[in-house]
């Protein structure tokens, strides 16, 4: 006796093409894990052409400062730890819950290893993917509103300016660094 075989409907058909891309793109993520200078230089690459592609198209000013919030919001979320010590700390003091991960503040604490509320990967494809629809977003004229360019400028200079600020204040009140330069390096084993 021979089983039917179920239709394919057309949502069926484009909901396995579009599994398949999924697994694709995953599997080339995977693959490009290992090579952290190669990823960055590319993001790089494609920061400059996206920056050529304002400066020479004259528009698109909207776009660019959208992408440059966006950026730094993903490089703040970078340098903090995944656990703040000062939402922590408030937190034990409501809820008497001392036993949560957060970083050492004093000297005879006991060590907890810089733990990102961003990883770096993380971080680096959400910008590639942000200055790739940014790129995009470029293209179509919808996207073109006319604004005053230079006080997108210095509004975003302030904003960076005055939340790092904020960061810097933050790594320093709670004694913590989010880059491994400068630090002690023991011998590996």
């Amino acid at each position: 006796m021979d089983v039917p075989e179920p239709e394919q409907t057309p949502f069926t058909a484009v909901s396995a093409q579009t599994s398949k891309l999924a697994r694709q793109y995953q599997t080339y993520l995977d693959a490009s894990t290992p090579f952290t200078t190669y990823r960055w230089i590319g993001t790089a690459v494609l920061l400059l052409v996206f920056f050529l592609r304002i400066i020479f198209a004259q528009g698109w000013y909207i776009v660019a400062y959208t992408v440059g919030i966006y950026l730094l919001n993903l490089f703040l979320l970078f340098l903090q730890p995944k656990f703040d010590p000062s939402l922590t700390q408030d937190e034990g003091l409501e809820d008497g819950d001392a036993g949560s991960p957060s970083l050492p503040t004093r000297q005879d604490d006991e060590f907890r290893p810089f733990i990102r509320r961003l990883p770096e990967f993380k971080f680096w494809h959400s910008a590639t993917r942000a200055l790739a629809i940014g790129f995009v977003c470029t293209w179509f004229t919808i996207f073109d509103i006319p604004v005053f360019w230079p006080v997108l400028v210095v509004y975003w200079i302030l904003l960076f300016v005055l939340t790092m600020r904020r960061q810097i204040q933050h790594m320093i009140k709670y004694r913590y660094v989010p880059f491994s330069f400068g630090k002690t390096r023991y011998g590996r084993s």
